[in-house]
């Protein structure tokens, strides 16, 4: 196995620093800082011959993502659409930062900027990447917790829900999902299903 590049190695302190920072915590570990090790795990196990750009994308995601509080910006949907936009200019901006303190050079930081911006979905190879990556942890780790705070969701919201994750998902990772490679939460296996086999 080939050791990682110094600044690759570099940079994902950083990223964990900074998210060490998290006064939310999740089983004890601050919460951004696990979500973060949780999105390394799984494009080694989904995509093990990722870049470097990837990777670090992955890694930085949702860096610092509760210093940008949904309470910042107006109620309702174009307020919950600027919040979004708003994340992903902040966690690119974020890592590019931390990327240059680690020695990177700005192509290279502009690559992994773009893919944490989420710009070029379904043409970026890289934002694609992390969409596919995010999603799968989402289902895997996160989808039955949110199930457990929307108990008020009727069957067709929650159809909605998974469908629009499944249509942000490449074939590759659609595939990933439904064939072993996560572990889907068995209280929502049925409404999965439901929902992907009428995709």
């Amino acid at each position: 196995m080939i050791a990682p590049p110094e600044r690759f190695t570099k940079a994902i302190a950083l990223f964990d620093a900074a998210n060490a920072q998290d006064p939310n915590l999740d089983e004890g570990e601050p919460k951004e800082l696990r979500y973060a090790r949780r999105m390394t795990d799984m494009i080694g196990r989904f995509a093990p011959e990722a870049s470097e750009v990837a990777q670090l994308a992955v890694r930085a995601q949702h860096i610092q993502r509760w210093t940008v509080p949904r309470s910042n910006y107006p109620l309702g949907k174009p307020g919950y659409f600027a919040w979004r936009t708003g994340l992903y200019q902040f966690h690119a901006q974020t890592a590019g930062e931390l990327m240059r303190q680690a020695g990177y050079d700005d192509a290279t930081i502009e690559q992994v900027m773009v893919a944490v911006g989420k710009v070029g979905l379904k043409t970026n190879s890289d934002t694609q990447l992390l969409e596919d990556v995010s999603c799968l942890v989402f289902i895997e780790h996160y989808m039955l917790g949110f199930a457990g705070q929307q108990a008020d969701y009727t069957e067709e919201k929650w159809l909605g829900i998974i469908r629009k994750t499944w249509k942000k998902m490449s074939p590759a990772a659609q595939a990933f999902a439904t064939t072993g490679g996560i572990q889907l939460p068995e209280a929502l296996l049925p409404l999965i299903l439901k929902a992907v086999s009428d995709e």
